[in-house]
């Protein structure tokens, strides 16, 4: 193990064992009786400086278990001049128990107290319980202490890698929740400045034009009037450009026709409740297509964007259909699949869902505040209808003489018995 790497906990316990080691070694050679007792200790204490110092020992296992192995020969070589020797079993076990394999390190404990013993009794000692019970409850501590710190420190790797997990959760969701934030505001000064600032300049535009009108011929007030209102055009034309500027990134750069169908194409990308992957979602234009206030298109596409992330989570549905309707004086969004369905008079949890929003509550606030309407068909079993209907402001509606789109008579049906789509929340 590489120094750096250690905690200062592990730090100290690794300096206790070696001085353990150290003071064990010179207790054995000065109380060898034999010259061979003192300088098998001085060859004993040089293997385990060796294995201390070389960086091959920390780097590789093969390596440490070598080291391991002429550290233990060298041991048994002092039990065998010495019965001093014996005592350096206890830093033994703690070397075997962290540098060998679970299926190692426990017989080499076992043979390590074993061959304590047998030195003991070969060197004359009187055979007592203190004998046999001494080496075998070392060898029992040190097994629980490793064993015991394993555990912990795997239980601590675990918190921290959920720790980390936590953390970078947080910073995900907390960086979507910014980006979600922008973009409602964005929403939202962009109805504001489309419901107060353009269609104010619109009135004092018309008001103008009606006041031009009914000066007489050659009124010198009519110039003012003019320039006045050709100020007031321009400054609509650049709220109208802020407007759509202020528009969510997927009606940038194309219609809400464009958009909608992107959407489409991504949803069979999603993984649904059961593992698998999205509903195939087919999506189609109605009518003769107009061009929609920006408001108009953002709450479309975001009540189609919650209703298909609905269907793809809670519905299991194989087939979805989002329709586009232009007719005479309205636009409507009908969201369609053959999933599970569900009961819509059931009580629904009212807490926002994982994206912020609050499911079909947030859908039907967007629709009404547009002076539209929304409607939910459903039943177990039996698939899921989303709706929803905007009355066309008056710039937008087509012209008297240009053909009525046909008016859907209810959402488009995918299975004989599934009328209906599942947006669960």
């Amino acid at each position: 193990m590489d120094p750096r790497s250690l905690t200062p906990a592990l730090r100290a316990l690794r300096l206790c064992l070696h001085l353990l080691m150290a003071a064990l070694l010179v207790l054995a050679a000065l109380r060898a009786h034999a010259v061979g007792g003192v300088v098998a200790a001085g060859v004993t204490g040089a293997v385990y400086a060796a294995g201390a110092l070389l960086p091959a020992v920390r780097r590789s296992q093969r390596a440490a278990a070598v080291w391991l192995l002429a550290l233990c020969l060298a041991w048994l070589t002092l039990l065998w001049l010495t019965p001093e020797g014996m005592w350096l079993a206890f830093p033994l076990y703690f070397l075997q128990l962290h540098l060998l394999p679970a299926r190692w390190s426990l017989p080499a404990v076992t043979l390590t107290a074993g061959a304590a013993i047998l030195s003991y009794v070969r060197h004359g000692a009187a055979l007592s319980p203190g004998v046999f019970i001494g080496p075998l409850l070392g060898a029992a501590v040190a097994v629980a202490t490793v064993l015991g710190y394993q555990a912990l420190y795997r239980e601590s790797e675990r918190r921290r890698r959920l720790i980390e997990e936590l953390i970078s959760t947080r910073a995900e969701l907390a960086a979507a929740e910014r980006h979600a934030g922008t973009l409602a505001e964005r929403e939202r000064l962009a109805r504001e400045i489309h419901d107060t600032l353009a269609q104010g300049l619109s009135s004092i535009q018309l008001l103008l034009r009606a006041a031009e009108r009914t000066l007489p011929e050659g009124s010198p007030a009519a110039g003012h009037i003019g320039r006045a209102r050709q100020a007031a055009q321009d400054n609509l034309a650049e709220a109208r450009r802020f407007v759509r500027a202020l528009a969510p990134p997927d009606l940038e750069h194309g219609s809400l026709a464009g958009a909608l169908e992107r959407l489409c194409g991504t949803a069979g990308d999603t993984e649904g409740p059961d593992g698998t992957g999205g509903p195939r979602v087919r999506f189609s234009v109605s009518g003769t297509p107009v061009e929609l206030p920006t408001p108009y298109e953002v709450a479309l596409l975001r009540i189609a964007q919650s209703a298909l992330a609905n269907t793809v989570r809670h519905a299991t549905a194989s087939r979805a259909e989002i329709t586009l309707s232009f007719m005479a004086g309205s636009v409507t969004l009908d969201v369609v699949d053959d999933g599970t369905g569900f009961d819509p008079a059931a009580p629904r949890p009212v807490r926002p869902s994982a994206e912020g929003g609050f499911g079909l509550p947030a859908m039907r606030s967007r629709a009404e505040s547009l002076g539209g309407a929304f409607t939910v068909e459903s039943a177990p079993g039996q698939g899921t209808a989303v709706a929803v209907s905007l009355p066309l402001p008056v710039a937008t509606l087509p012209p008297a003489d240009s053909p009525a789109a046909p008016a859907p008579s209810s959402p488009s049906v995918l299975s004989p018995s599934a009328t209906v789509l599942p947006t669960g929340a």
